[in-house]
């Protein structure tokens, strides 16, 4: 009990309200919960190919996602399932998606990579490592354009920001003032190459001081500090001060993906980062805070998993694409006498 009194409150929990962190933490809860789900399917041969899981790093999702309108946009990554949760995609959906199924958001063709709901404002995630940043300008330069009240929230990870992509995204966005936020999700490692061996600079938030914009640096495992400074970032790119980059310093609890055997990185540092789980450190906060109670955990915890539950059983049981669709959904030149469609 004492450490619940003695845990401060975050200044963004007034702004946010009772109803918003609740609703924070039960997404950091189902991200976790998903593709955890996943990763089990996987492993009984329901689910082909590879993934990414983003489990250790919900805060950074859920923290800059909590701060958007219905009406901004995001871009995502190869490990994105947290930002398509994040900015509202519905798991069962996700999950026929992962199982090849048809009435997947994508009718089962993208697979863990490259999920995209644009209803939801989701743009897409990309397997090619900083294909989003470009993605993420020209939609903000649409923004601009239109006059649209709205932004673009760019997911990156580290190994992109020596990507010359990264750079020319930059660029663009500073002389423009687009209104795009980049957020560079720094968990140390791009496959199994560390960052202290990767990167000149300490920080990726330092390389936005060539371009002339704020560049922040926060822990990605405290989902307050991710919304403030996310929130302080929308705010100024809504005003059309121009883009800032947001690095959140955070960790894969899993390996790179699912073939990574993990050799590179020690059980100790492992641990460490799990002792600071992102789930755990919010929850405790917002109990110490008399914010959510024992009782709404419990029952929180319990949604999810029935509604992971019922996700995965509603894959199982959805359709799989007829054969003559394959080539349905695939674009090609049909001019060109090689084209292979």
């Amino acid at each position: 009990m004492n450490d619940r009194i003695n845990q401060a409150q975050p200044a963004i929990y007034e702004k946010l309200g009772r109803d918003k962190l609740h609703k924070a933490l039960r997404q950091m809860h189902l991200i976790r919960m998903f593709e955890e789900g996943a990763e089990q399917a996987y492993m009984r041969g329901l689910v082909h190919g590879t993934m990414h899981l983003s489990i250790g790093q919900e805060a950074s999702a859920v923290g800059v996602g909590i701060m958007l309108e219905s009406g901004d946009y995001i871009t995502s990554t190869h490990r994105g399932h947290g930002h398509c949760i994040a900015k509202g995609a519905d798991p069962k959906f996700m999950f026929a998606e992962f199982f090849g199924k048809d009435n997947g958001y994508c009718r089962g063709r993208g697979g863990s990579m490259h999920i995209a709901d644009v209803a939801s404002g989701n743009l897409g995630a990309n397997g090619i490592v900083g294909g989003g940043l470009p993605i993420a300008v020209g939609a903000a330069l649409a923004l601009k354009q239109t006059k649209k009240p709205n932004v673009v929230i760019c997911f990156f990870g580290d190994g992109a920001n020596n990507e010359g992509a990264f750079h020319e995204s930059l660029n663009m966005a500073a002389i423009w003032k687009l209104p795009v936020v980049f957020v560079c999700e720094n968990n140390k490692y791009g496959m199994s190459t560390s960052t202290e061996r990767s990167t000149a600079v300490k920080n990726v938030s330092q390389r936005a001081q060539a371009y002339d914009f704020p560049g922040v640096t926060v822990n990605g495992n405290d989902f307050s500090e991710v919304a403030s400074a996310a929130g302080e970032a929308i705010a100024r790119a809504r005003r059309g001060d121009g883009p800032t980059l947001l690095e959140c310093m955070t960790y894969r609890h899993r390996g790179h993906s699912k073939s990574d055997r993990n050799r590179y990185r020690t059980k100790e540092e492992i641990d460490s980062w799990i002792a600071r789980d992102p789930i755990q450190l919010l929850q405790a906060n917002l109990l110490a805070n008399g914010l959510i109670e024992d009782e709404e955990v419990a029952a929180m915890v319990k949604s999810v998993e029935d509604e992971i539950e019922a996700g995965i059983n509603f894959a199982k049981d959805s359709p799989d694409p007829k054969v003559e669709d394959l080539t349905a959904f695939v674009y090609t030149n049909q001019n060109s006498e090689t084209s292979n469609v």
